[in-house]
Formats: structure tokens, sequence, C-alpha cells
């Protein structure tokens, strides 16, 4: 008997905190914008691993990569961790082209979920830093890092002398093979942008203007 007595209180004190949360509203994401991203590159045929850093809006390349940082959030102490970038990476190619290949959320406890895999380099955010001014902005809520079985599985690498099953048109821009012949440099990827000029090049594939720190170029 006396937990039907209990009942109504315990129904009255949920119905209570529903109609708090409801004029309460959505927790405050509190978030702290930062000038600068540090990035790490790898060269995949040297094993060299370097880290660099990017100014928010600045672009510097990495070997045939170009980084373009957007925005680098991070998280005050009182809230839970969390480094994330808006970044667009381009790819120069062996004709000096230039192809948008990433353009997205690169989160720096999530390196091998969104950073950028290249056939020969590849880069991760690992940092965000120089920011003091947190900002309350409770009607973008921060980015989500992508669960670990969203993942996409791995492609194996298609070989460039395998033709499409029948039916199928070839993806635009492949050379054919003569007879017996073969095809080492797969087209390139991405989708075509204006050329940029990065304020800083780490061994770059392509000459041009910009300092190196490195030296290589």
């Amino acid at each position: 008997m006396p937990s039907l007595l209990r009942l109504p209180i315990l129904t009255g004190l949920a119905a209570s905190a529903v109609a708090t949360l409801i004029a309460t509203g959505p927790a405050l994401a509190d978030r702290i914008k930062n000038p600068t991203a540090v990035f790490a590159g790898l060269d995949k045929i040297t094993g060299r691993i370097i880290s660099f850093e990017v100014a928010v809006d600045e672009t510097v390349q990495f070997g045939a990569l170009q980084l373009t940082p957007r925005v680098c959030w991070t998280r005050p102490p009182t809230e839970a961790p969390q480094t994330d970038s808006f970044v667009e990476v381009d790819e120069v190619t062996f004709n000096n082209e230039y192809r948008r290949i990433f353009t997205g959320w690169m989160y720096a406890a999530s390196p091998g979920l969104s950073g950028v895999e290249h056939a020969i380099y590849d880069v991760w955010l690992t940092e965000c830093k120089g920011g003091t001014e947190v900002i309350v902005d409770p009607k973008e809520p921060d980015p989500v890092p992508p669960a670990a079985e969203e993942r996409r599985p791995r492609n194996a690498p298609r070989d460039p002398n395998q033709l499409p099953p029948p039916g199928q048109p070839l993806p635009p821009g492949t050379p054919l093979a003569p007879p017996g012949g073969r095809i080492d440099v797969e087209p390139p990827r991405g989708v075509p942008v204006q050329p940029q000029r990065p304020s800083q090049r780490f061994f770059p594939t392509n000459p041009g203007p910009g300092r190196d720190p490195t030296g290589g170029g």
C-alpha cells in the first residue's frame, strides 16, 4: 500500500523535471576559436613525419597536398576535450593541376577516421592553439566525430590495366592501354580548383613560390 502512495509523488517529480528541461532548452556549447591549426604530415616513401602550423585561412603545402584550415575549435578545460578543424585539401598533380580531394572536418582525437590518406602523403590534425576567448554558440552544436563502425571499408587498389565490367563506362580521363602495354599512373582524382599560393612549402613536389622551412625546395 505505501508503494501505491509514492507513485503519484514520483509521477509529479518526473513531470516537473521534463517541464524544467523544456523551459531551459538545450545546454549551451562552449568553444574556443583558435587562430592556428597544427598538423602532422607523413611521407610514406621516406617514413618521415613532420609537424607544421597553419594559420586559419592560410594555405601551406606538404608534399603534393595543400591545406587551408577555415576554422579551428577547442573546448575549455571545464568541458570534455574536443579539437576539430574544418579543412580544405588540394592535390597538386604531376601535370601541375590542382584538384580538391577533401573538404570537411578533421578531429584530433580520431586521426584515422578524419585524416587525409594520399598515395604518398598523409596529413591529420593534431592541435588547435592560440585561442583564449570562450564562445557560446547554442545555435550550431559541435560536429560529432564519426563513429568507428561508420568508417568506410578501405577499397583494394584498382588495377589500372583492368577494365570495368561490360556495360559500365570508363572513368573520365582513363587512358586506354595498348595491347600488351601497361598504365602505371591512375587518372587524377578530385574536382579541379584554382591554384593557390602557399605561404610555406614542406618538401613540395612542384616548383613554385613559397618558403620551405626544411630547405627541401
